[in-house]
């Protein structure tokens, strides 16, 4: 199970975080393994077995007792088991409680939450990681923060795409621009990245914290796509693996960003031409599929540029309509970009 799917499983509103929420509550303590198989059944010593529907109020009442409690999916299998993991397990917890939730962790390779009684604290173990879970204001402040800088990147992104939108246009794109955008496309999906974790711990609390990320980045994938049909050779999934792959100083590096879009070295001030996929893809109304096909047939933007209306009447499914529409969208395009650049 993936960190981030657990996360979602005890996100607040969810059953299970309604369970440990009511331990914390009660002032008591408990240790709940996520997961039953023959391996789990060898290491329970004692306490009783159950088969019964998991709620909230159930273990909650089942956590009074010292030993853990045992969850399958939504059955409770097991409960007040003593837990007797590998000794030989490392372990640099210190809590007897904690220390066996990690080992148990370890060992079997389910996800183990552990309730501490005194410390009141909420700590996952899964993958040989721990994580503690936190509460929903802490989570709250540390998501807006994430927010007010992913905000102040996309504005950062909008103008570096604008400027390369001009640059097309007069035919002035180095690998240099490329390497920029995609630079602020991929920090821009890492700190979404990040800030769509707060909103799965948040669950319902992050309802409207998902509307703001979403209304903010709904496009960067788009953007990421198109720049690539327009500059790249390498296939699209393969230099998104490659960028996602680099780390925070290989990505502030535009060489290794370079060497990762698939240019070689010494390339940044080569001169590279627009295919005019992402300058098509602002024009209303005007669908993909032919958007691709108009591109596919211009080979460069500087050819489509100097289209007619007649000229992309030629082109198979362009009819007169569509020409006009492309021909005043682009000029319209071209003219804007200009202007912002310049003033």
């Amino acid at each position: 199970m993936e960190l981030r799917e657990m996360l979602a499983a005890v996100a607040p509103g969810t059953p299970l975080r309604d369970g440990l929420e009511r331990i914390l509550s009660g002032r008591t303590g408990a240790i709940v393994v996520l997961g039953y198989n023959e391996l789990v059944q060898s290491i329970c010593s004692g306490g009783f077995e159950l088969d019964v529907e998991f709620t909230p109020a159930r273990l909650r009442e089942l956590a009074k007792m010292d030993g853990a409690v045992i969850l399958d999916g939504t059955r409770i299998r097991r409960a007040n088991a003593q837990l007797l993991p590998d000794q030989t397990i490392d372990s640099l917890e210190t809590g007897m409680r904690h220390r066996t939730a990690e080992r148990v962790s370890r060992q079997t390779g389910f996800p183990v939450i552990s309730v501490s009684q005194s410390m009141r604290v909420i700590t996952l173990y899964l993958g040989g990681a721990r994580y503690a879970i936190e509460g929903s204001d802490v989570i709250l402040f540390r998501a807006n923060q994430a927010l007010s800088t992913l905000e102040r990147y996309v504005a950062r992104l909008n103008e570096v795409l604008t400027s390369l939108t001009a640059l097309e246009i007069e035919d002035l794109v180095t690998v240099r621009d490329v390497v920029t955008a995609m630079q602020r496309v991929e920090m821009v999906s890492r700190i979404w990245d990040e800030a769509d974790g707060y909103v799965t711990e948040l669950g319902t609390d992050g309802r409207l914290l998902n509307l703001q990320l979403e209304e903010l980045v709904s496009g960067i994938g788009r953007d990421r796509a198109l720049i690539g049909a327009d500059f790249l050779e390498a296939d699209s999934e393969v230099v998104h693996t490659r960028m996602y792959a680099l780390s925070a100083a290989q990505l502030a590096n535009p060489d290794d960003v370079a060497r990762a879009l698939g240019f070689g070295a010494g390339e940044l001030d080569t001169q590279i031409t627009s295919r005019g996929y992402r300058l098509l893809s602002h024009i209303a109304r005007l669908p993909e599929s032919v958007a691709e096909t108009i591109a596919a047939h211009a080979g460069s933007l500087q050819a489509l540029l100097s289209y007619t209306v007649d000229d992309l009447q030629q082109i198979e499914g362009i009819g007169p309509y569509r020409a006009r529409l492309v021909r005043d969208g682009l000029a319209q395009l071209a003219e804007s970009a200009i202007l912002e650049r310049r003033y």
